[in-house]
């Protein structure tokens, strides 16, 4: 009997991607948890796995294609002897037709979800490689919903649930599209200004699409305020220098630390003392994260994402450098996994390398709080009643105001520059 495979949803903000590449032909013999084929999401290049044996019997969507909706089909599995279709199945079209209203909810949660699946009682349909990896987790398949085809159990839903944090991700869901839906309010949004002179037209890309729409709702719907403080960097850059000098040219133990890993390790020890800073809103109760996950802005052609440093507070500085390297490099080649770039309680976006000297970022929703990092510059300073030149750098807290209030952000923002002018506490 021939099986549709269909275009799977392997991100949240997902609706429609690249089919990048086969790597399995027409007539191939394919066997559960086989990589057939990478797509390019709004956010990476990801490697789709078959969920079901059998022989390739059609290839209905070439590689190369742009815009392929999720749920669409795009290749036909058939038994072995078992004649290839000559067309898609005529129930194809519907699941694609749907994928964008599924997908109009701001916040990625809706995806993440965890509410028990419809056969639940019965035996979950689930993928052998699945099975496998929920029983290695303990996961429950039944509280797993499915996107594979007929709602089976694939290895992405897995991994989604095993870094999902489960009490935080069904309440942000129900509130963000709450508060989207009321945003636009009664008044129609003003037409755009006219386009006057000459332009060339650059296709906005599915990640370009994203960001345009996540931020936007960002902005709308958080009412977003400020907190900046200068920070001296002389000591912390002096340890760095020291640290650096004793770091092994080469091998396993090599590392070679930047500014911005000690100001990770520095936010991730302020975030554990100020828990009420590493938060999410919904309406029924703040969510306190439990682990200090830091999203770190990184810059690539069609974008930024954010790849997470997960228990930076524990991390060691070396740790820290070495991880960060790895993630920045992967995600500049789109080959970063799910887990890697999805979830977080907080955010830093440092352009101090660009020579910017302050600015303020964007929340990055469900987070409460985004740190904004500017250069660190000589300035003249006040010591002692005299004057003295410092490097100092300019950092800018933006905070949810439902979440932290201006005291909160301002304690924050006082440890976080305790433990950056005296870096040795990063040590203990």
């Amino acid at each position: 009997m021939a099986t549709n495979i269909l275009m799977p949803a392997l991100s949240p903000t997902m609706t429609e991607g690249t089919l990048a590449k086969w790597l399995k032909a027409e007539g191939d013999t394919v066997k559960a948890g086989d990589v057939i084929a990478e797509i390019e999401t709004d956010k990476a290049t990801m490697e789709v796995e078959a969920v079901d044996e059998g022989v390739l019997g059609k290839i209905l969507v070439p590689a190369g294609t742009e815009g392929v909706k999720v749920n669409a089909v795009i290749a036909v599995l058939v038994e072995p002897g078992e004649a290839a279709p000559t067309g898609a199945a005529p129930a194809a079209p519907k699941p694609a037709a749907a994928a964008p209203a599924a997908a109009a909810a701001p916040a990625p949660a809706p995806v993440a979800a965890s509410t028990p699946a419809s056969h639940a009682g019965e035996r979950a349909i689930a993928s052998p490689l699945a099975r496998r990896m929920a029983a290695q987790a303990g996961l429950d398949l039944a509280s797993i919903k499915g996107s594979g085809p007929q709602g089976r159990i694939v290895k992405a839903d897995i991994e989604a649930a095993m870094n999902r944090p489960a009490p935080a991700a069904a309440p942000v869901a129900a509130a963000a599209p709450a508060a989207a839906a009321v945003a636009p309010g009664p008044r129609p949004a003003p037409a755009p200004a006219p386009v006057i002179g000459a332009t060339t037209a650059v296709p906005n890309s599915s990640m370009r699409k994203v960001i345009a729409r996540r931020l936007s709702e960002s902005k709308a719907t958080i009412p977003h305020f400020y907190v900046a403080m200068d920070i001296e960097l002389d000591a912390l850059m002096k340890l760095r220098a020291e640290l650096n000098a004793q770091s092994p040219k080469d091998g396993p133990g090599a590392f070679k630390l930047s500014v911005n890993d000690l100001i990770i390790k520095a936010c991730g020890v302020a975030l554990r003392r100020h828990p009420g800073v590493n938060a999410a809103w919904t309406d029924e109760a703040i969510l306190q994260f439990n682990e200090v996950d830091i999203s770190v802005a990184v810059a690539i052609p069609d974008g930024l994402i954010t790849p997470i440093v997960k228990g930076a507070d524990r991390k060691g500085l070396a740790t820290i450098s070495n991880e960060m390297k790895d993630l920045a490099s992967r995600a500049k080649g789109g080959k970063l996994k799910p887990e890697e770039f999805q979830g977080g309680g907080f955010s830093i976006s440092n352009m101090g390398m660009y020579g910017v000297s302050h600015f303020a970022a964007i929340i990055n929703p469900p987070q409460a709080g985004i740190l904004a990092v500017g250069a660190g510059t000589q300035r003249a300073v006040v010591k002692n009643g005299a004057l003295a030149i410092a490097t100092v750098m300019t950092c800018n807290l933006s905070v949810d105001h439902r979440v932290i209030d201006g005291a909160l952000a301002a304690e924050f923002m006082a440890t976080l520059k305790g433990l950056i002018e005296n870096p040795l506490s990063l040590m203990l």
